[in-house]
Parts: C-alpha cells; sequence; structure tokens
C-alpha cells in the first residue's frame, strides 16, 4: 500500500510563486505514476500534471508554461512549482500516485491554495 502526505499549500497574491510537496510512503517501489489534481469549488477534479517514474511529464493546457512537476530519483517526494499564479488556480490540490503491482490509485488529504487578485 501507498499514503501520500501533501504540504505546501496557502494563500498568496495573484503572480506569486508557490511549491507543493508529496511525500511518499510505504510501498513506493510499485509507484508507476504521480501526478497531482485539483478541485475547485462547484468543480470537477481535473488533472494537473503528472510524471512517470521514467520522469515523462503531461501538462494540464491551463498550467503549462507555468507549473512544473519534478521527483526525486527514488520518486518518494513529488514536487509541483507553480508559478505566475492567478485566481483561477484557486482550488484543494491533491497527490495521486498509481501503483502497477496492486492496480491501484492513490490520493492525498489534499492541500488548499488561495490566489487572490
Amino acid at each position: 500500500q501507498v499514503q501520500l502526505v501533501e504540504s505546501g499549500g496557502g494563500s498568496v497574491q495573484a503572480g506569486d510563486p508557490l511549491r507543493l510537496s508529496c511525500a511518499a510512503s510505504g510501498s513506493v517501489f510499485s509507484i508507476a505514476l504521480m501526478g497531482w489534481y485539483r478541485q475547485a469549488p462547484g468543480k470537477q477534479r481535473e488533472l494537473v500534471a503528472t510524471i512517470t517514474r521514467g520522469g515523462v511529464t503531461n501538462y494540464a493546457d491551463s498550467v503549462k508554461g507555468r507549473f512544473t512537476i519534478s521527483s526525486d530519483n527514488a520518486q518518494d517526494t513529488v514536487y509541483l512549482q507553480m508559478n505566475t499564479l492567478k485566481p483561477e488556480d484557486t482550488a484543494v490540490y491533491f497527490c495521486h500516485a498509481h501503483s502497477i503491482l496492486y492496480s491501484k490509485s492513490y490520493w492525498g488529504q489534499g492541500t488548499q491554495v488561495t490566489v487572490s487578485s
């Protein structure tokens, strides 16, 4: 099993940067993909960015050029560097991991990001 713990959320002004971290523990070796999703009030959860164990990244169009996802070599910590934040980036951000071994997805508890104009 895998446990995920996010940190780094907060309240910032538009244009400010913020970095989120997600620490994975447990059967980290089984993780093939990690990523970040977000959910704004009244909206569905949406993909923000993902990164494979091999380092291949994928971004939502809305964050391309502003956000960068990265991981350490062991992929037990994933980061989301968010630059030039906009009010529409306000949401609860969730860390996600997918284990091939267990054929299961795991979620963190979420961290709030609030961007004011």
